[in-house]
């Protein structure tokens, strides 16, 4: 038993015990119940994954591969010769990234033959930018990260270079540096399909004139040549499938239109100076707000039609003012509500397009269109993104835009904390191949017309129980004075649900004082009513008397394919990337 050591002060020290990582109760009451003569064979141990982990179409076959691979894993301990698992290996196991809670060989699993506009789209916003909104570079370096993590949806920002004779990508009337939209086009081609296979789309912002709405139509045709989908001038009248799209790239703005000169330096100091309002995030990020929580005071829906992330008002049908073969190449037309929300939801049953709401305008349009924005998504795209006050590159709920079947609820990639942590988890699912099929109730009309409605209170469909059992491997991922210069860390979890209003929870475990190795052993219930779209939310805080509490990890499921029994959960930084050792054993039951 080793010792670690803490300076109180210039004369003191004080002195810990660190507990070996031992097996808890719960394993070693199923190792009993699974095993005999103090071994597990290869027919107790299929035993133990078809009644205890619910893997009920595993052979004994594949529990044997398990048990051999965890032998060359774990050869280092003593394992009886007949290959069969001592309590010390099989808490290895179930412990390992062999037994994690959603299965790595489950793939792209869903139907991929519907429309576009049936799937969730892991979207960016501002793809291009390295920081905040006001005064970071752009580079096509966030691009590439956010390609290489299954973003399927890039968003370029496109304005004339200063001699007015090429194209740069930039957030316009701001100080960001421009990055060339050849690099970023050129960027793109190479690792559109490095983490998918499934089609990229460019969402392009366009503030060109149509000699250089032509110079782009040539970089994007030369760049991409038959790996881009251009329909042609015709609007499509139903959108193509992820499958038949596969490794093909999409382009979609809203109409050429002629170019509008930026506005009077007076409007951008008023801007910039906003930014010195950025929100105070936590250092993981504020809490979610959840939609009973929005407000929609007059100041927080204010007119949005200046900020420059807005679509500007567009007819899919035919500019005058246009370069044809940069029209040619729009594939999905793209324009924000014209003449409200009743005429900008319309279903055209000969067409169909993308709306843009911004997530303001997505709050106040749910008071009184939710179901209309329901039936509007079910053939046509709709893109949310975050408002334009958000200088420091944070984010909002993107259950919101979920609920209401919104596909493309467009992120900052960059912008890290809790609502990226929820994006992250969502797009998981289906093999993290950047679309997931909308669940059936969005996309279904009923005999009379109806569709589903957001804000019905629905009966509890499904209940999952979560038993945080014990974490460890902070010990070896952090120094020890990391969380506590005078003492080992004192660790609490947070576990919860994100999903519709009535799913929403978070709930905490007691505090563990002084200890490396945690074991908690506490359970919780959560009641789900569309279980389709949860997410289980988890965190790891170590708790500080006189400061803000330190962040220890965290981790975010698809509830839909969270596998049951005791798994090992890997947690992840505030970025998203997983820690090298840092683990929760937790259990899952859905009852």
């Amino acid at each position: 038993m080793s010792k670690q050591t803490y300076r109180v002060c210039f004369c003191f020290r004080r002195r810990f015990r660190l507990a070996a990582t031992e097996a808890p109760k719960d394993v070693k009451d199923l190792f009993d119940q699974y095993s005999e003569n103090g071994f597990m064979t290869v027919d107790h141990f299929h035993r133990f994954l078809v009644e205890t982990q619910k893997d009920e179409k595993i052979t004994k076959e594949e529990a044997q591969t398990i048990i051999e691979q965890s032998i060359r894993d774990f050869k280092h301990l003593p394992i009886f010769h007949r290959k069969a698992f001592n309590l010390e290996a099989f808490f290895k196991y179930i412990f390992s990234d062999n037994n994690p809670p959603i299965a790595p060989t489950l793939g792209v699993y869903q139907d991929m033959t519907a429309p576009l506009s049936h799937y969730f789209i892991y979207t960016g916003h501002n793809s291009y930018l390295t920081g905040n909104q006001l005064s970071s570079d752009c580079s096509d370096v966030p691009i590439i990260k956010a390609l290489q993590k299954g973003v399927r949806v890039i968003e370029l920002d496109i304005w004339p270079n200063s001699n007015k004779d090429n194209v740069e990508v930039l957030h316009g009337r701001t100080l960001t540096t421009p990055v060339e939209l050849l690099k970023c086009l050129k960027s793109i081609k190479e690792y559109a399909f490095v983490a998918s296979e499934y089609p990229v789309v460019i969402t392009l912002e366009d503030h060109l004139t149509p000699d250089l709405q032509a110079k782009v139509a040539e970089m994007v045709t030369q760049t991409f040549g038959d790996v881009l989908f251009s329909p042609g001038t015709e609007c499509l009248k139903e959108f193509p499938s992820p499958e038949s799209l596969k490794k093909r790239i999409i382009i979609s703005t809203k109409p050429p239109k002629e170019y509008l000169e930026a506005k009077d330096a007076k409007e951008n100091e008023s801007d910039s100076q906003k930014g010195k309002a950025a929100s105070d995030e936590e250092a993981w990020g504020k809490e979610v707000k959840n939609l009973k929580s929005l407000g929609h005071a007059k100041s927080d829906l204010e007119d949005e039609e200046s900020n420059e992330d807005d679509e500007e008002d567009g007819d899919p049908n035919c500019s005058q003012n246009e370069a044809p073969e940069y029209r040619r190449l729009i594939a999905i037309h793209a324009g924000k509500p014209k003449g409200g929300l009743d005429e900008g939801l319309k279903v055209d049953p000969d067409k169909v397009r993308r709306l843009s709401l911004s997530e303001q305008q997505l709050e106040k349009a749910i008071e009184t269109h939710g179901k209309d924005i329901v039936r509007f998504t079910q053939r046509n795209i709709l893109r949310v993104y975050p408002k334009g006050t958000r200088f420091d590159s944070s984010n909002y709920n993107p259950l919101i835009g979920w609920s209401h079947g919104a596909q493309m609820v467009a992120f900052n990639m960059q912008g890290y904390g809790r609502s990226l942590w929820l994006m992250h988890g969502m797009f998981k699912s289906n093999g993290g191949c950047g679309y997931v099929k909308k669940p059936d109730f969005l996309l279904k009309t009923g005999p009379h017309n109806e569709v589903f409605d957001p804000k019905v209170q629905l009966p509890v469909k499904k209940t999952l129980k979560v038993t945080v059992i014990m974490g460890e491997g902070w010990y070896y991922d952090f120094q020890h004075t990391h969380f506590d210069a005078y003492s080992p860390p004192d660790f609490y979890s947070r576990v919860g649900i994100a999903g519709v209003t009535a799913d929403t929870v978070m709930k905490k475990t007691k505090t563990l004082e002084d200890n490396w190795i945690p074991a908690w052993n506490e359970e919780f219930t959560f009641p789900l009513t569309v279980p389709e779209l949860a997410l289980l939310r988890i965190e790891v805080h170590e708790y500080d008397m006189s400061e803000k509490d330190d962040f220890g990890g965290q981790a975010c499921l698809p509830v839909s394919e969270l596998k049951q029994g005791i798994r090992a959960v890997a947690l992840h930084d505030r970025k998203g990337e997983p820690y090298k050792s840092v683990k929760l054993l937790m259990r899952f039951e859905f009852v």
